[in-house]
């Protein structure tokens, strides 16, 4: 699984005031904590926390005073706006064993339904897994090359990677393959027509 290394600043909480003007100043309060550990105040500024990845499942190895520790982002709490970070939520991973979390789902190869007319509609873009923190995958990969016209794929389908779980339940269907619309034209309209009157 991917790491990331970000610098962590110490944080007194204060007041609102303070806030406000490290936010403005492009900081962001981060809140730390985990099985038994001391919760602890940082910052973490604004371009960093920008430049974590998306759309894939990462750790965070966050320097704080002198020690390095990994965490997994937790939450993160965005203002009215709805797209603008506002706080963040980091959980230590010191103690523990195994941790739940959403790895994205990868989809490789054309489906055999695909190529005889139908259309790949993928239902799931991830998938809750457990796993100790060191094999978390990044991504799970999953090959639907051999789904064919009407079929579906479903969890209970997909090979957890090694030392994983996957939580999801197993009836749930990840991908379909639809089969083609029929084209209606005006001959076969005139008939349904003649057939109603």
């Amino acid at each position: 699984m991917k790491r990331v290394k970000v610098k962590l600043y110490p944080r007194k909480p204060g007041r609102k005031s303070e806030l406000k003007r490290k936010r403005r100043e492009g900081w962001l309060p981060v809140e730390i904590y985990g099985k038994g550990v001391e919760n602890r105040h940082a910052w973490i500024s604004v371009k960093d926390f920008a430049s974590l990845p998306h759309g894939e499942a990462f750790l965070i190895e966050g320097e704080l005073d002198g020690e390095t520790k990994v965490y997994i982002l937790k939450d993160i709490q965005f203002g009215w706006l709805g797209n603008n970070p506002i706080h963040v939520d980091l959980y230590d991973l010191s103690n523990v064993q195994e941790i739940e979390v959403e790895v994205p789902i990868e989809f490789v190869g054309t489906p055999q339904g695909v190529e005889a007319g139908g259309t790949f509609e993928p239902v799931m873009h991830t998938l809750t897994v457990k796993a100790p923190p060191a094999q978390i995958p990044e991504k799970i990969v999953v090959d639907v090359s051999g789904l064919g016209l009407g079929e579906a794929l479903h969890v209970r389908d997909i090979k957890p990677p090694e030392g994983c779980v996957i939580l999801d339940n197993p009836d749930e269907t990840v991908a379909v393959v639809y089969e083609p619309e029929e084209e209606v034209t005006e001959e076969t309209e005139e008939q349904t027509e003649e057939q109603t009157s």
